[in-house]
């Protein structure tokens, strides 16, 4: 990767903590769907990131979202997990295309295949982060709806970003 790159997708992971922390954080659709934006920082790095650094920029991330949402490391613990779990599922679609090469992004991956990425990584992102918080068994059904809700608003907003980027 070169200097450019690397200042290009600093500023992006820039851009969507700033819009988490001042905007996304506020966001709630009908007590149910939250949006956590700050993930496609993660999400949409280059597949030949190497994996310490990938850890480490997603606990960059998930600390700062942690800071200053008072969460105690939930953010930090989920996002470190999908930024674990990421290279896997790039290999494995890497492998059912036939593709030498990964490419990340809407554009390079088709909607079907960048679907097939995000989406359960964010899903499992908010499943921690959600099921983390959870109280008592008796708030499993509105945890639920809450997972799947704000995975859909999450997915949604990032596949609209990603549609509206000039990368």
């Amino acid at each position: 990767m070169s200097l450019r790159e690397a200042i290009q997708y600093s500023l992006m992971i820039l851009l969507y903590l700033l819009l988490q922390i001042f905007f996304m954080r506020n966001v709630v659709l009908f007590n149910y769907a939250f949006c956590f934006i700050y993930i496609a920082g993660v999400l949409l790095l280059p597949a030949d990131v190497d994996r310490m650094y990938l850890l480490l920029i997603a606990f960059g991330i998930g600390f700062t979202v942690d800071v200053f949402s008072n969460t105690y490391g939930m953010h930090a613990a989920a996002t470190v997990l999908i930024a674990y779990l990421r290279p896997y599922l790039i290999l494995y679609q890497m492998k059912s295309r036939g593709a030498e090469r990964a490419e990340v992004g809407i554009r390079a991956q088709g909607l079907g295949a960048f679907l097939g990425y995000i989406f359960p990584l964010i899903l499992v992102h908010h499943s921690i982060l959600f099921l983390i918080e959870i109280n008592h068994f008796g708030m499993i059904l509105y945890t639920l709806i809450r997972i799947g809700a704000s995975a859909l608003f999450t997915t949604l907003l990032i596949i609209l970003l990603e549609l509206f980027s000039k990368r």
